[in-house]
C-alpha cells in the first residue's frame, strides 16, 4: 500500500497535479506589494489588506445596477495606470470602451477578447453553452500566455444557466494555471462561481444604511437623482470569503460615479 500511495504521489507531482483544495496554500504576505493588485479604491484596499491577491482565482459578484462595472472599471484603470497590461474576456460584448476611457483604462494596455451570447434562451441553449465554452478557451489560452497583471472574465450578463453547467472543474484548472504567477485573476458574474479557497470573493449591492461588519446587501435604495440629473449610485462592496487575509469579513460603502 505505501508503495502504491508513493507511486501515485510521484506521478502527481511529475503532472504537476499534487496540489488539491487540502493542501495547505502559503499565508500571503500582506506587505509584500507585489503579491496584491490593488483596486484603485483606497477604501477598498484598505479592507481587502492591499487588494486582490495575484497568483488566485477571485471574484466580482453582484447583480446589474450594483457598481459592480464601476468597480472593474476602476480595476482595470489601476492597472493599466501601473504599467501593467490586463486581459478582459468580455463573453457578452458588453464592455463599453467609452466608459473605460472616461475611468482612466489605457486602452493601449488592455487585451480586449470580444465573445457573444444569446441573452433570451429560447431554442438557444446549446449555443449558448458552446459561446461560454469559448470564452473559457480564450481565458485559458490567455492565463498561458502570461504577462498579465490581471486578467479578467466577464460572464456577468450571461444566463445564469450557461455558468452553472460548467464543470466545476474548471475551476479547478484554472486555480491551478494562474497559481504562483503574478496574475490576479477575476471572475465577473451575478453570483458566485468558482469559490477558490485562497482568492476572495466580492460581492456589490445598494446601499440604504451604513455599512459595518454586520451589514447585509440591500436590493433596493442608494438612487441620487435632482430632477432630470442621475448622479450615481451609494453602493457597498461585501468581502464574503477571504482566507488569505487577517480579515474574513468586511463591508465597505462606495459611490459611483455619474
Amino acid at each position: 500500500m505505501a508503495l502504491a500511495r508513493a507511486d501515485l504521489e510521484s506521478l502527481l507531482r511529475a503532472r504537476q497535479l499534487d496540489r488539491t483544495l487540502t493542501t495547505a496554500l502559503p499565508q500571503l504576505d500582506p506587505r509584500d506589494p507585489h503579491a496584491l493588485a490593488p483596486s484603485g479604491v483606497s477604501a477598498l484596499d484598505v479592507r481587502l489588506g492591499g487588494g486582490f491577491p495575484r497568483g488566485q482565482l477571485s471574484e466580482l459578484v453582484g447583480p446589474r445596477s450594483s457598481g459592480r462595472t464601476s468597480l472593474l472599471l476602476q480595476m482595470i484603470a489601476a492597472a493599466t495606470a501601473r504599467g501593467e497590461f490586463v486581459a478582459l474576456v468580455d463573453a457578452l460584448d458588453m464592455f463599453d470602451v467609452e466608459s473605460a476611457v472616461t475611468a482612466g483604462v489605457d486602452l493601449d494596455r488592455l487585451l480586449w477578447i470580444r465573445g457573444h451570447l444569446v441573452t433570451n434562451q429560447g431554442l438557444c441553449r446549446d449555443l449558448n453553452q458552446r459561446a461560454i465554452e469559448q470564452a473559457i478557451r480564450a481565458l485559458t489560452l490567455v492565463l498561458q500566455a502570461g504577462n498579465f497583471g490581471l486578467v479578467v472574465f466577464d460572464v456577468a450578463e450571461a444566463p445564469a444557466d450557461a455558468v452553472r453547467r460548467l464543470p466545476f472543474t474548471t475551476w479547478l484548472r484554472l486555480q491551478r494555471m494562474v497559481e504562483g504567477s503574478q496574475t490576479a485573476c477575476v471572475l465577473v458574474g451575478a453570483e458566485p462561481m468558482a469559490r477558490s479557497s485562497a482568492g476572495l470573493t466580492l460581492k456589490c449591492g445598494l446601499r440604504i444604511a451604513d455599512c459595518g461588519l454586520d451589514c447585509g446587501l440591500p436590493t433596493t435604495g442608494g438612487r441620487r437623482f435632482h430632477g432630470a440629473l442621475f448622479d450615481g449610485l451609494d453602493v457597498q462592496a461585501r468581502i464574503v470569503r477571504a482566507r488569505a487575509r487577517e480579515q474574513e469579513e468586511a463591508c465597505v460603502a462606495l459611490s459611483t460615479s455619474a
